[in-house]
């Protein structure tokens, strides 16, 4: 059965005491059968607008990033903690705050076969 729901962006704010580590994140994106990978980059840095053919999670480690989907004419903040899901095909470009970021992003992991 084919449906034509599109799927949607998705903001999860982190709410605790402590923001959640590393491994604990690594392990989210493993679960999900995502790849894993930390990135970090300067001050105000700008990634300009792209879209990927795969969904993207993203998680903000440390700092803050802000997430625009111009398409959508949605702006997300990222802190540490916050994690956003992006669909296949979805314009967006981020923006690294003042202090700069570092970052957990899952794509998914390839298709292993059976021989």
């Amino acid at each position: 059965m084919h449906t034509n729901r599109q799927q949607q962006v998705r903001l999860t704010r982190w709410r605790g005491g402590q923001h959640p580590t590393l491994e604990l994140m690594k392990r989210q994106l493993l679960d999900e059968g995502m790849r894993p990978f930390r990135w970090h980059q300067h001050a105000n840095y700008r990634f300009g607008v792209r879209s990927h053919g795969f969904d993207k999670t993203l998680y903000c480690l440390e700092g803050s990033i802000e997430v625009v989907f111009p398409d959508l004419r949605q702006r997300h903040k990222l802190k540490s903690g916050d994690r956003i899901d992006i669909p296949k095909g979805t314009r967006h470009s981020i923006t690294v705050g003042r202090y700069g970021a570092t970052c957990l992003e899952g794509t998914p992991a390839p298709a292993t076969t059976g021989v």
